[in-house]
């Protein structure tokens, strides 16, 4: 694989499904609720994909775009067969998921959301480290985008996911009236090691002016300098300032991949997008899935050979 651009391994080298060698558990206070939620990363079988359990009701809800009921300030997925069982702010161990290459995984919460941590996925990174990643014998699936799909939104925003001859590129662009965020954008080839060394340690923001409405309406009730930065107006609060210059524009990228991970499978394409976010993400995988066209299923050794034969073609 060494003739391979970075770009371009991880689909190449991954040609088999992945889990988790060992179980591997945290504990943290969810973002809204303010509550303490136990976490337990588990192995599964091969096909099994991602799955959340909730383990205080005995529910299993898939990790699927279509499971999404709610993407107000976070990504909520549920079961309108059993509206008590939901679980939130999964979008960035989806993310952390995603980039680690792991197929399979049950996900058990006591709780209605996942753990924030401190806001990005970087925690939920280093706990599947700990665990490490076992190889299986099922084939990994890739979801191939065959055709343009795009979705809009207010003030100019959309979303969109391009054809792509190899890999998956991601290009964002974000512009926010408090001038401590302004205008920014990102363009990267996703990679685990570019998520790592990218987006992985960019935390959630929110603007000081709205917090106090957010609580009244029971939310953010578990917010703190400590899991979210806060802008007001050109400051910064957190005394610790930023991780990056731009790391606003890496948090919503990070938000996109863990969003885009509802697919169901890794996705070979190019997405584009201004001022998205979570509904505008999950209303651009619904319109991709709405049309057969749009897409199709190869096994990752015909990515790898595409791969191979793009490399020469290039040179």
């Amino acid at each position: 694989m060494d003739g391979l651009p970075e770009s371009l391994r991880p689909l190449a080298t991954v040609s088999c499904q992945r889990t988790l060698k060992s179980a591997i558990a945290g504990v943290g206070i969810g973002l809204h609720s303010g509550k303490r939620v136990n976490l337990v990363l588990r192995p599964a079988e091969a096909n099994t994909g991602i799955i959340f359990r909730r383990t205080d009701l005995g529910v299993d809800i898939p990790a699927q775009h279509d499971n999404v009921i709610d993407t107000k300030l976070c990504t909520q997925l549920g079961l309108r067969s059993h509206p008590e069982a939901r679980v939130g702010t999964v979008e960035h161990l989806m993310a952390a998921i995603a980039a680690a290459g792991v197929d399979n995984l049950v996900i058990e919460v006591d709780g209605a959301e996942v753990p924030v941590f401190d806001g990005s996925s970087a925690p939920f990174l280093f706990l599947i480290d700990c665990a490490g990643l076992a190889e299986q014998s099922a084939p990994r699936q890739i979801i191939e985008i065959l055709q343009t799909v795009r979705v809009d939104g207010e003030a100019g925003a959309f979303a969109e996911l391009r054809p792509a001859a190899v890999g998956m590129d991601m290009a964002l662009s974000i512009d926010f009236p408090a001038a401590a965020i302004g205008r920014q954008a990102l363009s990267l080839a996703f990679t685990e090691r570019s998520f790592r060394a990218e987006l992985a340690r960019s935390r959630t923001f929110t603007m000081l002016a709205e917090i106090e409405a957010l609580q009244a309406a029971g939310l953010a009730r578990g917010g703190s300098l400590s899991n979210a930065i806060v802008v007001d107006g050109a400051r910064v609060v957190n005394p610790e300032g930023l991780r990056s210059h731009d790391e606003f524009v890496r948090h919503k990228l990070l938000d996109a991949v863990g969003d885009l991970a509802l697919a169901g499978g890794p996705i070979q394409g190019r997405f584009l997008a201004h001022k998205t976010g979570h509904a505008l993400n999950n209303r651009l995988l619904r319109a991709v899935f709405a049309k057969a066209t749009n897409w199709r299923i190869v096994s990752a050794d015909a990515i790898e050979r595409a791969a191979y034969t793009y490399v020469a073609r290039a040179a």
